[in-house]
């Protein structure tokens, strides 16, 4: 498996970050996640990891942190066989209603890319997207592999409110609002299943490095979708991606 320079700086008084090559590509982020795993075996667990794009951070959660010595562990780590590290790779089928009732930028998104609201509903929805990053808000999964067709600038004036469960287009990336709050994205349907649950043990069922495909959903399966969300009984499917 290929290594790349990795680079190391002290992130507050209990982090490290580790970053890669800056460059968006799935060779980059498959070498953050095997090392992430790899971590999470060599370290005790008092450590938080969080990958994104090309980095890692990792947060020690004690007040007893010698920095100094982490430091000095991760190149010597980094040089071990990740090849031998196994990950769980993961498709999420989640489904999007681009009713224009939620794609209030639908039309105005074709038009400006000289295509019909179903020709963007179409490659919006046959294509995967790799989970770059997690943040923003709890939950917010910054997709990336957008086809070059269907990249939109975001938004000149962002909006103050954008509804739960947006899904929007933003230059090279598409994602879902998680939670109702500000944004620049441009909204072309909505999700009905909550991407972030904070009462469950697991509060966003997707990690970085997962893939995501949108299933196009009418408004009836939408309003049924909405409520088995509601109730905690939709189970997005999933699909084992290793061979």
């Amino acid at each position: 498996m290929k290594s790349y320079p990795i680079t190391l700086k002290t992130f507050g008084e209990k982090a490290i970050l580790i970053e890669w090559p800056n460059k968006v590509e799935e060779a980059i982020l498959e070498d953050i996640i095997r090392f992430k795993a790899l971590l999470e075996s060599e370290l005790d667990a008092n450590f938080e990891f969080v990958p994104a794009y090309n980095s890692i951070a990792i947060i020690s959660n004690t007040t007893n942190f010698n920095l100094e010595k982490l430091e000095k562990k991760i190149p010597s780590l980094y040089e071990k066989n990740r090849t031998l590290i196994k990950t769980e790779k993961v498709l999420w089928k989640i489904p999007v209603c681009y009713d224009v009732e939620f794609g209030i930028d639908i039309r105005e998104v074709a038009s400006n890319l000289n295509m019909t609201p179903e020709e963007l509903i179409k490659i919006h929805s046959s294509h995967n997207y790799t989970v770059y990053g997690i943040g923003f808000l709890p939950g917010f999964m910054y997709l990336g592999g957008l086809p070059g067709k269907i990249e939109t600038k975001r938004k000149d004036v962002p909006r103050l409110k954008v509804t739960k469960g947006a899904v929007g287009l933003a230059g090279k990336q598409t994602g879902i609002y998680p939670q109702e709050s500000p944004g620049g994205w441009n909204i072309i349907g909505n999700c009905p299943i909550p991407i972030f649950n904070s009462n469950a043990k697991e509060p966003c069922f997707v990690n970085v490095g997962d893939k995501i495909k949108f299933e196009s959903i009418s408004r009836a399966e939408y309003d049924l979708h909405k409520i088995e969300g509601e109730v905690g009984i939709y189970k997005p499917e999933k699909i084992s991606l290793n061979a």
